[in-house]
């Protein structure tokens, strides 16, 4: 065993397909990608563009916006109003919701799903991203394109790229010293861990900074300052010390857990790819990705991550064409037998912890036999 997460083409349709419906995607299956014509994405993407799927929608986007707006003002209203302790640290989970809210904006904002203009993106996206939510909007863009670009691939994809996390048998392999302890446990401690998520990315997007890797370098870093001054000084000016400690603690946990929780079902526990690995754009995309059921309320907390599928094949698609898109992968998928995974949350929580402790199950065994 590799450890290294593939899929098999060559099985034909009906094997792939009741692959993909077992408790969870195999953590080393191997590629044998069939010959197949180039031109199949193109094809996919003529589908989608006759139905006028790619058009941007504007209404739709301010409605959204102006939605969220609201749900800020709300919290921030809250702040000002409410004198007693627990109210407010509830209303600190309410505004962790409303911080992933506004999170799921920058992130169209980072695919140009609003606005065709790169330079518009980028304005809104630095007023979503940096002054509102405390991230490096250019820090998320490159990881989030070179995710984008090698989805679940061991060595390229960042998001799978953990000090203390192994996503892969040869990711645990590698691990020393307190990850190796925190490795045998991991699939009990993934969702406890994403509650440290938003400081982590804070750390990320200030170092990203301090390395000047940001496009507009000067307005990141002031904007940055902008949010962590009204941030914290609004909140111990008007909560006190130790309220307001609590206050940004519980803030903080929980919008990385929020966060992080709708990110997971989208690759994680899906399969892992390889450098030896060769596979067409589109089953790439399609093969590492996992789709959420519909649902009115699934929708709305996931954002536009629920279609990862279709967001994968088509970044630039307005969220709210997402589910109609989906229709037409599927058919598309289906008759060329390339396997479509799509499941509930509550099953995509359960294959990422089955996939979590399976491929740190050698390592166990490993310890287990030296003790021995």
């Amino acid at each position: 065993m590799n450890g290294k997460s593939t899929h098999s083409e060559a099985k034909g349709g009906e094997s792939a397909r009741n692959e993909r419906n077992k408790t969870m995607p195999s953590p080393r299956l191997e590629v044998v990608t069939p010959s197949v014509d180039a031109n199949e994405y193109a094809e996919l993407k003529r589908l989608i563009k006759r139905q006028g799927l790619l058009d941007k929608q504007p209404a739709y986007y301010a409605y959204k916006i102006l939605l969220t707006l609201g749900m800020l003002a709300l919290s921030l209203s809250l702040v000002l109003l409410i004198d007693t302790l627990w109210l407010q640290l509830l209303n600190a989970v309410y505004l962790a919701f409303v911080f992933t809210q506004i999170a799921f904006i920058g992130h169209d904002l980072g695919h140009r799903q609003i606005f065709h203009s790169a330079r518009k993106s980028a304005l809104l996206g630095l007023v979503v991203g940096n002054l509102t939510l405390g991230l490096s909007r250019g820090w998320w863009v490159d990881k989030h394109n070179q995710h984008h670009a090698n989805p679940n691939h061991d060595e390229l994809d960042p998001d799978i790229d953990f000090p203390i996390l192994a996503f892969s048998e040869e990711q645990a392999h590698s691990k020393w010293g307190f990850a190796r302890i925190v490795l045998k446990y991991q699939a009990y401690l993934f969702f406890p861990l994403l509650l440290l998520e938003a400081f982590h990315m804070r750390i990320h997007s200030i170092n990203f900074l301090i390395q000047k890797k940001a496009k507009y370098l000067i307005a990141e870093a002031l904007l940055l300052i902008v949010h962590f001054a009204l941030y914290l000084g609004l909140l111990f000016f008007l909560l006190g010390l130790w309220p307001a400690v609590l206050f940004i603690v519980i803030h903080q946990a929980f919008f990385g857990l929020y966060l992080g929780s709708v990110f997971a079902p989208n690759h994680k526990g899906m399969p892992v790819l390889n450098k030896e690995t060769k596979m067409d754009f589109l089953r790439r995309q399609v093969l590492t990705s996992r789709n959420l059921k519909a649902h009115p309320l699934t929708d709305f907390l996931f954002g536009p991550l629920g279609c990862q599928i279709e967001h994968h094949l088509f970044p630039t698609m307005s969220r709210n064409n997402q589910r109609k898109a989906e229709k037409i992968v599927k058919t598309f998928c289906r008759e060329r037998s390339i396997a479509y995974h799509e499941t509930s949350v509550l099953q995509s929580y359960r294959e990422i912890l089955q996939h979590f402790h399976q491929v740190t199950a050698p390592r166990r065994t490993e310890e287990m036999s030296e003790v021995k």
